[in-house]
């Protein structure tokens, strides 16, 4: 059994079990565990089974209890999952780390995309997986080819879904893959989409186009891939329809104005209110309009963000104080 603790000054490297101090009781086992620097508040753990090719041993966790022993602050939380999570399946699970009066962040159920050119014919030389990065932290190293059953194949390639279940990445940056095999072969990968399974955009689309040759000379390939875009859905139609009306609206002698909204990155700072903004100058102040439709994000003022907005009104003369607010809704 090994776990990964996340904090908000870092994450600890893979902790082992295997040489703590315990302390056993029936069905329970206490590790003292020294963390070798402070990684600040913890807000995320990452637990599962040592990988090992030959076993297909399973561990059945009920329970799962922490406290620091200098603060005596404990977390607790019922687990009631067998790992690895299915037979040759995902060997890890992670969870949030919920503190008195501290918002927790949510586990997400994300669907990787993967499109390749021949990866049913190489799927039993290799072994593949991939850790997905974001701005809240990592999914740390998941299998991608235990569950080849939904495979789609084209004319000129074949993808197939992976599902990972992990608490929520923020905004996804890049995807660390690691290719392994004990024979020669080859994996030619084009590209990976990513995006959460409840929600059809956005989608991440991350490039690769590369063909990954496995040998005895580099029995292990690791590569780091990007973002190269994300796909956003109807918020491009609408920005599309946006700026057609803007090129409608200069025509009436009116004024476009740029705003950028940076929100806080401290814990809660960010709102999912409706938030409206009121522009005052000194020939006349503007009408009220709902900060709804960012360039950047799709689910704008989210924790340390930076969301641009374009709005048009009259023309105010020389702009001397604003009035941003929100309506209170939602958390």
């Amino acid at each position: 059994l090994v776990m990964v603790f996340y904090g908000r000054n870092g994450k600890s490297n893979l902790v082992s079990m295997e040489n703590k101090l315990e302390h056993q009781a029936k069905n329970q086992i206490t590790y003292d565990i020294h963390l070798p620097s402070d990684l600040g508040m913890l807000y995320k753990v990452r637990l599962g089974l040592q990988s090992s090719e030959n076993t297909i041993s399973q561990l059945f966790l009920r329970h799962f209890k922490m406290q620091n022993t200098s603060t005596l602050d404990t977390f607790s939380l019922t687990i009631n999952k067998t790992l690895p999570l299915s037979l040759n399946g995902d060997r890890w699970i992670e969870f949030p780390v919920e503190w008195p009066l501290k918002e927790a962040l949510s586990v997400v159920t994300y669907h990787l995309t993967v499109f390749s050119r021949n990866i049913l014919s190489e799927r039993n030389l290799l072994h593949m997986t991939a850790s997905i990065y974001g701005t809240h932290g990592d999914t740390g190293d998941r299998s991608l080819l235990w569950s080849l059953q939904n495979v789609h194949q084209g004319d000129n390639n074949e993808s197939f879904l992976v599902t990972v279940d992990a608490v929520e990445l923020g905004e996804p940056d890049k995807v660390v893959l690691l290719i392994s095999s004990k024979t020669d072969c080859k994996l030619d990968i084009k590209k990976l989409h990513l995006k959460e399974a409840l929600k059809e955009h956005p989608i991440y689309v991350f490039e690769v186009n590369e063909a990954f040759s496995v040998d005895a000379d580099k029995p292990e390939i690791q590569r780091e891939i990007p973002v190269s875009f994300v796909i956003r859905g109807d918020k491009q139609k609408n920005d599309i329809d946006n700026n057609l009306h803007k090129e409608g609206s200069k025509a009436k002698n009116l004024t476009e104005y740029t705003i950028k909204v940076y929100t806080g990155d401290q814990r809660g700072a960010g709102t999912d209110a409706n938030v409206h903004i009121i522009l005052f100058g000194n020939e006349d102040k503007s009408e009220v309009f709902q900060l709804s439709q960012s360039l950047e994000h799709q689910d704008p003022f989210e924790r340390g963000k930076v969301d641009t907005f374009k709005i048009e009104t009259k023309k105010l003369g020389s702009l001397h104080s604003i009035e941003i607010g929100h309506d209170g809704k939602g958390f």
